[in-house]
């Protein structure tokens, strides 16, 4: 007989702390939240009924008591993994994890460690985070385990107990007591649920997304009042409404904006600005663009990969339709990108066609005035020529946002090698990301730095013909936004020719680079719709 079952039913010192960290383990396993902001000093101020039903489940002998423990710990560990994913997620999405929808982080986040911080970190991440899940595994098995053991010592007496802390329980949650909780069983069962219904979604998505009022609209028929104008739709990383309501970034980026609104004026543009609502925030990018040029709300990866399997046309091939050459340009793609022949670019420009010969800013390959400046060259440049529409995402907003990029003179950009001083210089990220206060301010400098260079490319080499309409692709992670549940983004229309203004005069945007706090707010998958019905008449 084990001597910890012995009928004396004294437990060591040893077995005593043993078994007081496997109760701390469960505990914490049941009443931890998904959200680093909601631990405070009560976090473990509640009784959890899964308390009472694992206490049961380790009460039963024999073969199918092992078994319970089996079962039951998957439950654990699974419970546990996911509320650390949960609580990863909503740092940088602001929102709870998704097994369905969000698998690829894992390659996407190893890449993004590589890019800023360096193979062997990514690789030590890796392994850290194996580590940890077997960890978890381990813990909860061997706690559920000794729990069992102790359970069992006075089975008589764990059970009375057992069942009497379950009618308190039951009696303390019908008289409303918020303390009485099921934390833990909700969580799980809503990652279930989601599961499930992502999968329904996915299957439903599929037969929505051929569904299009502009599928056969005959090119002559599109984009009439933009005839013989290029047509730029510039993509702005992590450009958020957070810029103009925290107080940390509104003090210097409202009069930034509004000093913005006059230089473009003294060149003789107009803008107009407001707000759209993004379907992701903190990364992710290509949800936002694909719902901004496919009038579809893309929320997921099994969305998006659905989009790009669909004949949908996007607003890139719709103007293709109508006759201008389509192109894409995209520093920040380095490999293959077979997504690409969804949207009807006719040329696309990854990093490699850009042809960069600087050095990176970490995870960012190339300023985004190196990106413009190859734009111009490549396409804009060359006469005579077909008007141009392309989509643009910029990148050097991008996090970990260092170095700040500088916005030199335009003759001087050449193949980029001038910027690898710049890019090389400074304090790494590493050093960068130890004072939120620093990663704050720069972020901002980065976003002013972006649009600096669109203005500038615009009035060094816009003309008349000349519309650019700028998007931000989504809010900043929660670590610089303060977790706000807000989603919105930034967006601006330039031009000098004062008939685009007037098509979309029934948008009320606000005059101007800084948009009226009271300005319409759109979903972003009404963005290619509305544009299709102002420049179409």
């Amino acid at each position: 007989m084990n001597r910890e079952t012995s009928n004396t039913g004294n437990l060591k010192p040893l077995q005593v702390l043993l078994t007081l960290a496997a109760f701390a383990f469960v505990f914490t396993a049941f009443v931890f939240p998904f959200r680093i902001d909601w631990f405070d000093s009560k976090s473990y101020f509640y009784l959890p009924l899964e308390l009472f039903v694992f206490g049961i489940a380790l009460l039963v002998p024999g073969r199918i008591g092992r078994y319970l423990q089996v079962v039951f710990t998957i439950a654990l560990a699974a419970g546990v993994i996911f509320r650390i994913a949960d609580i990863s997620a909503y740092q940088v999405f602001s929102r709870s994890f998704n097994p369905v929808f969000d698998s690829y982080l894992l390659t996407d986040g190893f890449h993004f460690l590589t890019s800023s911080f360096g193979l062997p970190a990514a690789i030590g991440a890796a392994f850290a985070l194996v580590a940890l899940a077997v960890s978890i595994i381990l813990a909860s098995y061997f706690s559920l385990q000794r729990l069992r053991v102790v359970l069992n010592l006075r089975p008589s007496l764990s059970v009375s107990v057992v069942l009497a802390g379950l009618v308190v329980w039951l009696l303390a949650s019908s008289l409303g007591w918020p303390r009485a909780s099921r934390y833990f069983y909700d969580q799980l069962a809503m990652h279930v649920s989601n599961t499930v219904a992502s999968i329904k979604d996915f299957s439903e998505f599929k037969a929505l997304v051929e569904i299009d009022a502009y599928a056969t609209v005959p090119g002559e028929s599109l984009f009439t009042a933009l005839e013989g104008k290029d047509v730029l739709v510039v993509f702005v990383e992590s450009y958020g409404r957070t810029l103009l309501e925290k107080s940390e970034y509104s003090e210097q980026f409202r009069p930034y904006l509004t000093a913005s609104t006059k230089s473009l004026e003294s060149a003789g543009f107009q803008s107009r600005s407001a707000f759209l609502t993004s379907p992701t925030v903190g990364g992710i990018s290509w949800l936002a663009h694909g719902t901004a040029l496919s009038g579809l709300w893309i929320d997921s990866q099994v969305r998006y990969d659905s989009l790009m399997m669909s004949q949908r046309p996007s607003l890139v091939r719709l103007f293709q339709r109508a006759g201008w050459r389509t192109v894409g340009v995209m520093p920040a793609i380095s490999l293959a990108w077979p997504e690409g022949a969804y949207f009807g670019y006719e040329q696309l420009y990854t990093a490699p066609e850009l042809a960069y010969q600087g050095a990176p800013y970490n995870y960012v390959t190339m300023p985004d005035q190196f990106t413009l400046s190859q734009f111009q060259k490549f396409e804009l440049a060359p006469e005579p020529r077909q008007p141009v529409m392309a989509e643009l995402a910029l990148v050097s907003s991008h996090a970990p946002w260092t170095p700040v990029p500088t916005l030199r003179d335009w003759d001087e950009v050449g193949d980029g090698s001038v910027f690898t001083q710049e890019a090389t210089s400074g304090d790494p990220a590493e050093v960068v990301w130890q004072s939120r206060d620093r990663v704050l301010q720069q972020f901002r400098e980065c976003v002013e730095y972006v649009l600096n260079t669109i203005s500038s490319f615009a009035q060094t080499f816009g003309d008349d013909d000349l519309v650019v309409l700028i998007i931000g692709d989504h809010q900043p992670m929660p670590y610089v936004t303060d977790n706000t549940d807000n989603r919105d983004v930034l967006v601006h229309l330039i031009a000098k020719d004062p008939a685009v203004m007037e098509a979309i005069e029934h948008w009320q945007w606000t005059p101007g680079m800084l948009p009226a706090p009271d300005v319409p707010v759109w979903r972003m998958d009404e963005v290619r719709d509305r544009f299709i019905q102002a420049f179409s008449p």
